[in-house]
């Protein structure tokens, strides 16, 4: 069975184990764009605890703008305080080096939509991790959708209990576990920056 489910930027560790768990996912296309999401915002783990990036945007048709239109408001420098973030966060770890060499190009390129940025650097993570999943995209919003699992609503920073009551987030090292401890459903990159290509084992 297909799962449905929203547009994520680096998505939560929880949602790459849906991906590979199911194999067939369709990204709804056809939402209006809800702040404080997964769409446009991933979380990392710095030597000062956890961090949101959000991506900055520009609804062109307001509260009514789709997420296919949503585009990236370039005129702030998000690019460049993203990739210091990341290399900050992760540089120690053992697997940056193979994560800047795929990323860079991401933070040095200007894009225009959310919703292309998303759909390509995801597929750079699954071609990195030879992870076995195809996606397609809607054609029109249901609400209540037939033969597909619903996960639009269940992969958000605001309702990390219903992310843990799927997924068992087992522990894996972290750069900076011994001041936090481990720190669940981070973005998938927390993963392959500590774990390289094993992440897909863990997945």
């Amino acid at each position: 069975m297909s799962v449905l489910v929203s547009t994520a930027y680096l998505p939560p560790v929880a949602l790459f184990k849906t991906f590979k768990r199911y194999g067939q996912i369709l990204v709804e296309a056809h939402e209006t764009y809800t702040k404080q999401t997964y769409r446009n915002r991933c979380e990392i783990l710095t030597a000062n605890g956890p961090l949101a990036l959000t991506i900055p945007v520009v609804r062109p048709n307001g509260n009514h703008t789709l997420i296919k239109d949503i585009r990236i408001d370039n005129s702030v420098k998000w690019s460049r305080e993203h990739w210091r973030a990341i290399e900050s966060a992760y540089r120690s770890s053992a697997y940056f080096e193979l994560v800047a060499d795929y990323f860079t190009p991401y933070y040095t390129k200007e894009w225009k939509f959310l919703w292309d940025f998303n759909s390509s650097i995801n597929n750079t993570i699954v071609d990195l991790l030879e992870v076995d999943v195809k996606f397609g995209e809607t054609t029109k919003f249901e609400k209540s959708p037939e033969n597909l699992m619903d996960y639009r609503n269940i992969f958000n920073p605001k309702k990390k209990d219903l992310i843990s009551e799927e997924f068992e987030a087992k522990p894996y090292y972290q750069v900076f576990e011994n001041k936090f401890g481990f720190t669940p459903n981070l973005s998938v990159l927390d993963l392959i920056c500590n774990c390289g290509m094993e992440s897909v084992l863990y997945l």
